[in-house]
């Protein structure tokens, strides 16, 4: 059985439906601080598989003792965490404990119930400013550019401490270029809670028609129209990844760090325009400073997952695009209010009548 902390985030959720669909027994640990139990009871309804669900948080021990005693776990996908950039740097204590000090806690407690393979999400933040491009895993670390960052990398060397200490740890750690799109089926997607922090889920509600216009900050930056460019990657492409990464570490030990991202660099602006050709919708602009902690370029050199995961991003920009669209249409409010009738339900019950329930 899998534990999948933050298991009803937006990477969680699409991780646990993809883990149902490949055979895998699946538990969930959320305290719904940014998601929803509406994701997981989507995911039902399109794997037709229900994953247990424990109510909590990762920094709680009481909590992640009973979990391990209840639930026969023999690996973890730890996706629980606070992952806003902006926010990182007006609220670092915030991050460090809950991402740094969650992380702690969950391995003492896997270690105690004799767990020892750990699928880690970190970011591709743990780079910092890269000048040269594209960055791989060879590339220095330890100069991050917010406390996001920050806290992604000391938890990585927490890991890599942990692994050198005790020779049972299999430890993968995943650092993610930029995740954006959704479920082909509409029902599962990004739900922010609050205003967005991404440029992707801020553009969409901007299209929508509940958000006036989309921020750009910095038009200034040493790139082709002077916004910043990232590697954006398909969330189905990135759960692809840990699946992939779950089946090593179930022949590996040690710690390893693979770049999950397409080897592709899009700017805001070119983000946008491509938006605006597949969506036929005009997106209205706010130029803005720069924000503190955003770096100018970003993008992966993700060979080492392909020679050792056998992992490729298969998505193109377009199709990110249109999924996250479509998931946009189909879920105006997230997941606040079940799409009812509309395309993406039929789309679900559709696909869900094909599938055999387990």
């Amino acid at each position: 059985m899998i534990l999948v902390t933050g298991g009803a985030g937006y990477l969680g959720a699409h991780a646990v439906l993809a883990l149902l669909e490949a055979g895998e027994e699946v538990v969930v640990l959320d305290n719904f601080a940014n998601s929803s139990p509406e994701a997981l009871r989507r995911v039902r309804r399109i794997s037709r598989r229900k994953p247990a669900l424990v109510v909590g948080d990762v920094r709680n021990r009481s909590v992640l003792d009973d979990l391990f005693k209840r639930f026969p776990v023999d690996a973890v996908m730890h996706f629980a965490g606070l992952k806003a950039v902006g926010e990182s740097v007006r609220q670092p204590l915030r991050y460090y404990d809950t991402n740094v000090g969650g992380s702690i806690n969950l391995c003492q407690a896997m270690a105690y119930a004799g767990v020892f393979t750990l699928v880690f999400s970190s970011s591709a933040t743990v780079y910092g400013d890269c000048q040269r491009m594209p960055i791989d895993e060879q590339t220095a670390c330890g100069h991050p550019t917010n406390p996001y960052g920050q806290s992604k990398l000391m938890t990585e060397q927490v890991l890599a401490s942990l692994a050198q200490a005790d020779d049972r740890w299999s430890i993968g750690v995943l650092r993610y270029f930029n995740p954006v799109g959704a479920h082909p089926s509409g029902l599962l997607g990004e739900s922010p809670k609050a205003v967005p922090s991404n440029l992707l889920p801020y553009l969409l509600r901007v299209a929508g028609g509940q958000l006036p216009a989309l921020p750009v900050f910095g038009n200034d930056y040493p790139t082709p129209d002077g916004t910043g460019v990232r590697d954006y990657i398909h969330v189905l492409d990135l759960v692809a990844g840990h699946l992939d990464t779950l089946a090593y570490l179930r022949r590996s030990s040690g710690i390893r760090a693979w770049n999950l991202g397409t080897g592709l660099g899009y700017s805001v602006l070119e983000l946008v325009h491509a938006f605006e050709r597949i969506s036929g919708i005009s997106v209205p602009l706010d130029m803005r400073e720069r924000r503190p902690g955003d770096v100018a370029k970003c993008w992966a050199d993700a060979t080492r997952a392909r020679e050792e995961l056998g992992w490729v991003a298969r998505r193109d920009l377009d199709t990110m695009l249109r999924d996250a669209w479509h998931w946009q249409r189909a879920n105006p409010t997230g997941y606040s209010k079940m799409p009812g009738s509309g395309t993406a339900a039929k789309v679900a019950d559709e696909r869900a009548s094909a599938l055999p329930l387990r």
